[in-house]
């Protein structure tokens, strides 16, 4: 079902109910006002009869004979009741002849008390029962009508309602359609700016409208992946670019040095040094898609929970550097750590991949500086591991420095230097895979200094 569908039920459902509870007040509230304002009348009337024939009368037969007792019935169905004070019928009168309703009457007696009268229905006729004492003796008098008028009017309420209802009920679908599509405007709007953008046009964004409601934060969200979208797409594309031409290049080298080899080698062992060449390009080649490979195995990494000891990877990746570069000085400094810490500079991953990152940080440090390399391992002061590889080459400018986690970028300080501009990228997919940071700072002349940070157990 389609969202503006349930908004629209929602919305129906929700006032209907309302109107519904509204409706079901004025009904009740208009029962209760009318059937006290027809007991009020028979109170009233009951009194009025009491004082008439009990009060001035005395129920004397003879001056109740000469009474027109029509006179005293002004209701539809009414009727009136005496009875004395020992429960026999002293008088009656009703517009129905031969009805003698003392036994009915006579279940009520022990209910009516001075202050209270007794109220009840038969059928659609209702009853009031009341005493009246005169001369101390206590009589019980019943008067019982139909209010024909009260519920001519109540039938004429029940219409209005049921007409009130249906009528809002075409009014409630009508606002809600509307109300529905005034509220889905800016989403129905958002749905076709969406639709028109495509990878040809990343650079396009969704109207943010006022920028504080649900709907803009909606919209500001869903650029705010358009442009993290389209930096991927760039990133891929440079990507791409590079990949091919880092490729490209080895490959004629290695298919011009196999052809001339073939054309013009006139013995074996010039045919042997060409073939070493073609061997060195294609080693090239090799450690290139190794290292593509391994940033794809990074960026899609789902590392091990397991407990690492992350001075044991830091010492294993500094031994494997220093057998890469013999001649090169790499010290390592160990901080001090907590005592709250049961496993000290332990932390949860795959410890290959973490070796990895480390290797890759030693081995830019070692290969652009011929000074000592500082390795210091420590806590931060959050309780996180900090792991800081410094050293004193020639620096990079700022703005190589904001593009060095990108794949396949150098510097021009590294364009003679063996590598691909793998190895920060792979570092950093790593890092963030085990919820760590790296951060990287360097000044031309002085040197540059990579901080790697990584939850501690």
């Amino acid at each position: 079902m389609l969202f503006r569908n349930k908004l629209m039920l929602w919305f129906m459902a929700l006032v209907f109910t309302i109107q519904l509870c509204l409706t079901a007040f004025i009904y009740y509230y208009s029962v209760r006002a009318r059937e006290l304002r027809f007991y009020h009348r028979l109170e009233s009337k009951a009194e009025q009869t009491a004082h008439l024939l009990i009060g001035r009368l005395e129920l004397d037969p003879e001056e109740l004979s000469s009474l027109r007792k029509k006179d005293l019935l002004t209701m539809h169905n009414e009727r009136i009741s005496i009875y004395e004070p020992d429960g026999t019928l002293a008088f009656q009168i009703s517009q129905k002849k031969k009805e003698d309703i003392s036994n009915a009457d006579s279940v009520y007696f022990d209910q009516i008390t001075r202050r209270q009268p007794a109220r009840f229905h038969r059928g659609a006729v209702e009853v009031l029962g009341m005493q009246y004492r005169h001369h101390g003796q206590r009589y019980l008098i019943f008067v019982a009508g139909r209010d024909e008028f009260g519920r001519r009017e109540f039938a004429t309420l029940r219409a209005i309602l049921l007409g009130g209802n249906l009528g809002a009920l075409v009014l409630i679908i009508g606002a809600s359609w509307l109300f529905a599509g005034r509220l889905l405007r800016p989403l129905t709007r958002m749905v076709a700016e969406v639709r028109g953008i495509t990878a040809s046009n990343l650079r396009q964004r969704v109207d943010e409208g006022n920028r504080r409601d649900e709907i803009a934060q909606l919209a500001m969200t869903f650029n705010e992946m358009l442009r993290g979208l389209e930096q991927a797409f760039e990133a891929h594309k440079s990507f791409v670019s590079h990949a091919s031409h880092e490729l490209r290049t080895p490959l004629a080298t290695v298919l011009g040095t196999l052809e001339t080899a073939a054309a013009y080698d006139p013995d074996l062992p010039t045919a042997r040094r060409s073939m070493e060449s073609a061997v060195e390009e294609i080693q090239k080649v090799i450690d290139l898609t190794n290292s593509l490979l391994a940033l794809a195995k990074a960026e899609g990494a789902a590392p091990e929970t397991e407990l690492v000891p992350f001075d044991d990877v830091v010492l294993r990746a500094v031994a494997s550097c220093r057998a890469r570069y013999p001649g090169r000085t790499v010290q390592v400094d160990f901080g001090q750590w907590p005592d709250t810490v049961e496993v000290p500079f332990g932390t949860r991953g795959d410890e290959q991949l973490l070796h990895t990152a480390v290797l890759n940080l030693l081995d830019n440090a070692c290969k652009y500086s011929a000074n000592p390399v500082v390795v210091q391992l420590d806590y931060s002061p959050t309780g996180r591991l900090r792991l800081q590889v410094t050293d004193t080459g020639a620096g990079l400018p700022a703005p190589e420095l904001a593009r060095l986690t990108e794949p396949l970028f150098r510097g021009e300080n590294s364009r003679d230097r063996p590598g691909f501009g793998l190895g920060l990228p792979i570092t950093q997919k790593i890092v963030q895979a085990h919820g760590g940071q790296l951060r990287i700072t360097s000044k031309v002349g002085e040197g540059t200094r990579a901080e790697l940070v990584l939850p501690a157990v």
